[in-house]
């Protein structure tokens, strides 16, 4: 969840490091820190808060070393404070540290440690790495490194500088991602490439167990046993503006935008108009696994798991496959009934989500057939499934998923039709929903068009402390990811629910300062989501409605009125969505809450 970067070459590291470090504020982070090696010394400086606290501290500061190493800290061991801020030390002030991940005996080493001599100033189990290596440091920090890692449990990636060793860092990983950048007599390593494309576009993504010591001419990777390990270099697909805001105020609101281009690049190349199908090249190793499946379990976190909850609404619809869906984290704890014929999908953003990487690892161990779904080239996901399939959704920065979401969303669609057209979906039945997504872009931009009408809704709406969301069908997820938004950035409290559960409790909360923001197309469930509207007026509730365009039967029955585009049904939630991202930011904004770097969120989650 924290961020790393190290630095080696020949230009002075700290511009680098710090301009490194503001690329990954978006992960989340309480605290920051860097340290530099400069004639025979490292120093080092943190910072509790943002980044430009540090850059404060720094002020003055003429630093030339051409190498070093930059963290953000988001607080897991010991609360945010100097002390506690990466990089950490050991007790001669020699060996420096940053940690990503947890290690899980921490405390047992400690206690060892501190019999041995070793004095502590943090409360980190980030610094215990720190004595580890110095125990055993004897001229070789390589060793030293391998040596502490060995008596390791749990999730690290690292990166370590040594006074006695001015030109090389050691970095390493396993279960927290790190990347390696390859420039021209310069080398980087980060945990997210966003840091690295405005240097280089040739990188390497460590793997677990992978050690690598980087010079400024180059690097070398082996295990922990010393096996020497080679990795392929590749390409970053886009470039650094890509990962600019382009003028607007946040990149929360430019992602909402980008989501047509979102969708059109899910689809592209994906589907066979003539034919009524989709093809997706991830799953042609395991095409037949993957058509034969019995059953499917989609394994996911957050935003990923709504996407998972309407991916077994449409899969259901479509296909005679039955679908269990489960938050990844709670998957293991399951007695799990893989039976022949199983298959696992997961699905993260990111493709290093702890909870579900872990549950990727369980469905292996069980023999299922285990496929991946994520935004990130080479991530851990991507690399320990069976098969899968790439968003291609670009960076996304903002915390709060919008434009990710809504390209899970499409390839679940894609995925959907792949299955259906062999088995009851005809041929003209598969021509018209390719017709119709197709359509879906467009759709969108539409409603991005009437963004100024939902951005005086905020206005009217900010000052509620709590919100209900109600959706039923295809749109009850929607309902859940619309609520979790809202939460997310504005820090107030909103629940989803399905708009049938609402006479089992929730209307017990319904007044005039409790509003509801419903959904109600004109689809199958349209009926009784009205009746449902007409309970929460019956109790003087206030409702927002997103509903069909021209639908001036509802637009008389509540307080305000979103429309969307007519679609197919089952297509609706990926237009029902996006009014949902924009009454949050909006209100967000209202309340000038930090709507890219919500408080104690991250984008990525490489903890359980």
């Amino acid at each position: 969840m924290c961020g790393i970067l190290c630095y080696l070459g020949k230009r002075p590291a700290l511009p680098i490091l710090l301009e490194g470090l503001r690329k990954l504020e978006y992960r989340g982070y309480d605290s920051s820190g860097v340290a530099i090696m400069e004639g025979g010394e490292v120093f080092c400086q943190k910072a509790v808060g943002k980044i430009q606290a540090l850059e404060a501290n720094l002020a003055g500061v003429t630093w030339q070393g051409s190498g070093g190493i930059a963290h953000t800290r988001w607080a897991t061991h010991g609360r945010p404070s100097v002390e506690n801020a990466h990089p950490q030390k050991d007790c001669r002030e020699k060996i420096f540290i940053i940690h990503n991940g947890i290690i899980e005996n921490h405390q047992s080493l400690k206690k060892q440690l501190l019999s041995l001599g070793h004095r502590f100033c943090s409360d980190t189990d980030t610094e215990v790495l720190a004595h580890l290596i110095e125990e055993h440091y004897q001229g070789d920090l390589e060793e030293a490194v391998k040596a502490a890692l060995r008596l390791v449990e749990g999730a690290y990636g690292i990166g370590v500088i040594c006074v006695d060793h001015p030109e090389e860092i050691v970095v390493a990983r396993k279960g927290s991602p790190l990347i390696l950048g390859i420039g021209e007599e310069e080398v980087f390593a980060a945990s997210d490439v966003s840091a690295l494309v405005s240097h280089t576009k040739e990188v390497i993504y460590l793997q677990d167990n992978d050690v690598a010591v980087l010079h400024a001419s180059g690097y070398n990777i082996s295990n922990l046993n010393y096996d020497s390990i080679l990795r392929r270099t590749q390409q970053v697909e886009w470039d650094v503006e890509a990962a600019e805001k382009q003028g607007f105020p946040h990149f929360m609101l430019k992602e909402i935008y980008e989501q047509p281009e979102a969708v059109e690049n899910a689809m592209r190349g994906r589907l066979i108009e003539q034919e009524g199908i989709s093809k997706l090249g991830g799953l042609d190793g395991v095409h037949d696994e993957f058509l034969g499946m019995e059953r499917l379990m989609i394994v996911s976190m957050g935003t990923s798991y709504y996407a998972a909850l309407l991916g077994r609404y449409i899969i259901e619809t479509c296909t005679d496959i039955p679908v269990e869906v489960d938050l990844a984290s709670e998957f293991r704890y399951r007695k799990l009934n893989i039976r022949e014929g199983t298959a696992v999908l997961a699905i993260s953003q990111s493709g290093e989500t702890a909870d579900t990487l872990a549950a990727v690892q369980e469905a292996q161990r069980k023999g299922a057939l285990v496929l991946g779904m994520v935004n990130v080239v080479g991530s851990s996901i991507a690399r320990e499934t069976d098969a899968g399939v790439y968003n291609h959704a670009g960076p996304e920065i903002g915390v709060a998923s919008t434009k990710a979401f809504l390209s899970q969303l499409t390839i679940l669609y894609l995925i959907t039709l792949a299955l259906a057209r062999h088995q009851r979906m005809s041929l003209s039945e598969g021509q018209a929903f390719i017709a119709e997504l197709k359509l879906i872009p467009d759709k969108i931009r539409r409603i991005l068009d009437s963004a100024s009408q939902i951005e005086a809704i905020a206005r009217r709406y900010h000052g509620y402390k709590s919100f209900l969301y109600l959706g039923r069908k295809f749109n009850y997820p929607i309902a859940l990811e619309g609520a979790l938004k809202l939460k997310e950035i504005s820090y107030i409290h909103a629940e989803g629910y399905a708009a049938g559960e609402m006479k089992h409790g929730p209307i017990a909360l319904i007044d005039e300062n409790f509003p509801s923001v419903c959904l109600a197309p004109r689809d199958s469930a349209y009926e009784k989501m009205v009746s449902n509207i007409q309970e929460v007026k019956a109790r003087n509730g206030r409702v927002i409605a997103v509903g069909t365009e021209g639908d001036t039967d509802l637009q008389e029955i509540c307080d305000e009125f979103i429309e969307v585009p007519a679609t197919d049904e089952i297509l609706l939630p990926l237009l029902m969505v996006v009014p949902l991202q924009l009454l949050a930011y909006y209100i967000a904004r209202e309340n000038g809450c930090e709507i890219d770097q919500p408080r104690n969120l991250a984008k990525a989650v490489t903890v359980e």
